[in-house]
């Protein structure tokens, strides 16, 4: 196989932009609904902690919004550079979705923007919450549709095939697709187990060097109680997003398990193993018998189609979703082992004290991204060689271009994005490492109306 083929450097190039891409609207739409808890609480206590966490939170969400908003502008621009035959068969489609999500998610977003990161002293508490809504709302609208779109493409619906090209026969059906559902819950809540460790790491980095006050242990907290709500959830909407899957893509079922043959009594689990594309074996394979049948069909003896059902052209490639699938779910296990920790902790009272745990939370801080990446990865190269499933080959997809022309541009992609986005992540890097509390020393510098409210506020004490 010509791995440096126009196809394959296509391949790679889309793949490269769009894992960096997914991570800024992940860590957007998670911190834009922290904010909002953030802000409610605020004006139902009156407790300036949670503004100041506001303040803070509100300029890492700044950033990654602008990085997200960037690197999504040059997947557009790709559909057209590197993948006009998937525009051209499939954009009657793919096309409107995207535009929905610009009319719906993107200008409700820019509109309120503003008023939510400048507009604080500047509106009433209300009109500033109502702008910080509408700005969460968006993040949440725009998951809809792209992940409506990409969900199309998984397992399509309400179509037709006119002349070679895609047409909407059923809209309700093209959205309301059979795995949107799974798929929209599953991204949504990973989103919000992505921001969620970042806020925990943070909090912990602080704790770890000697901060006790408020919005340090109060985010800390905050994050870990969202987590021991979140992950059991996200583990049970996986399982069910895995039996929708075995259903309508069994082939991506079969190369996540690494399963080869079809096993009549009982599915085995392959725990770990090295799937071989060409001796069609998972070689070393460490089974568990009939654990197979149990986490795919939710019965002992289920069958489970193995790849060798599936024409060669037709498998994806397992290796790679092997491994990505056993990342993403060992992650999950984990996660949620952290936050039963925390629990423990928390019933003890130890819960700002134990810096083995504080340890631990720091280095998990990037877990959820990684998860998030490893579960993309999986859906993706699972879902190959197809572009739109069993409709639209993913070979057929590719513009008319030479092997030259990508590959030059996707060094120049990789430069760029090193320099931009790494500027960016060092920036909120930088941040999260000041903290709050010099955050909030900045603001009060900026602005008489906060310095005067502190200062009354320090008087009363008195």
């Amino acid at each position: 196989m010509e791995i440096f083929d126009a196809y394959h450097l296509a391949r790679m190039q889309f793949a490269f932009t769009v894992s960096f891409h997914i991570v800024f609207p992940a860590i957007s739409i998670g911190i834009a609904n922290f904010l909002v808890v953030l802000e409610w609480r605020w004006l139902s206590t009156g407790d300036t902690s949670y503004r100041d966490m506001f303040q803070f939170w509100s300029k890492i969400f700044g950033v990654g919004f602008g990085l997200g908003v960037v690197s999504g502008v040059v997947m557009a621009y790709e559909f057209g550079t590197n993948w006009a035959g998937f525009a051209n068969v499939a954009g009657n489609i793919t096309g409107p979705l995207l535009t929905y999500e610009v009319l719906t998610a993107f200008f409700l977003e820019a509109g309120f923007l503003g008023v939510m990161l400048f507009g604080w002293d500047r509106v009433s508490p209300r009109a500033h919450f109502f702008a910080t809504i509408m700005v969460a709302a968006g993040t949440l609208i725009s998951t809809f549709w792209i992940l409506a779109s990409n969900s199309f493409m998984q397992t399509p619906q309400g179509f037709a095939v006119v002349s070679g090209r895609i047409v909407p026969v059923d809209w309700l059906k093209v959205i309301f697709n059979p795995s949107f559902p799974y798929r929209l819950a599953h991204m949504t809540i990973a989103a919000f187990v992505v921001a969620a460790f970042i806020v925990a790491a943070c909090g912990a980095w602080h704790l770890l060097h000697g901060r006790r006050d408020k919005p340090i242990t109060r985010s800390f907290s905050m994050a870990l109680w969202i987590l021991l709500l979140l992950t059991p959830i996200q583990i049970a909407i996986g399982d069910a997003h895995g039996i929708n899957t075995r259903k309508y893509q069994p082939a991506k079922i079969a190369a996540i398990e690494g399963l080869w043959d079809t096993e009549t009594n009982g599915t085995s689990l392959n725990l770990v193993g090295l799937p071989d594309m060409n001796a069609q074996v998972t070689r070393y394979a460490l089974q568990v018998p009939h654990l197979g049948s149990l986490i795919l069909t939710h019965s002992w003896n289920g069958a489970v189609r193995g790849l060798k059902e599936f024409p060669p052209q037709d498998r994806p490639y397992s290796p790679v979703v092997f491994w990505s699938f056993r990342l993403m779910a060992g992650l999950g296990f984990l996660m949620l082992l952290t936050a039963l920790a925390g629990l423990l902790l928390k019933i003890r009272g130890q819960l700002f004290e134990a810096r083995w745990y504080q340890r631990l939370v720091f280095v998990m801080g990037p877990s959820g991204i990684v998860a998030l990446l490893a579960g993309w990865i999986t859906t993706e190269v699972g879902r190959q060689p197809w572009t739109v499933y069993g409709v639209l080959r993913t070979v057929d997809s590719l513009s008319p271009v030479d092997a030259q022309q990508v590959g030059v541009s996707l060094l120049i992609v990789v430069l760029v994005y090193f320099l931009v986005f790494g500027a960016g992540i060092y920036y909120m890097l930088m941040l999260m490492r000041r903290g709050p509390e010099e955050h909030r020393a900045n603001l009060e510098r900026q602005s008489p109306c906060v310095m005067s409210n502190r200062a009354t506020e320090a008087l009363q004490g008195e």
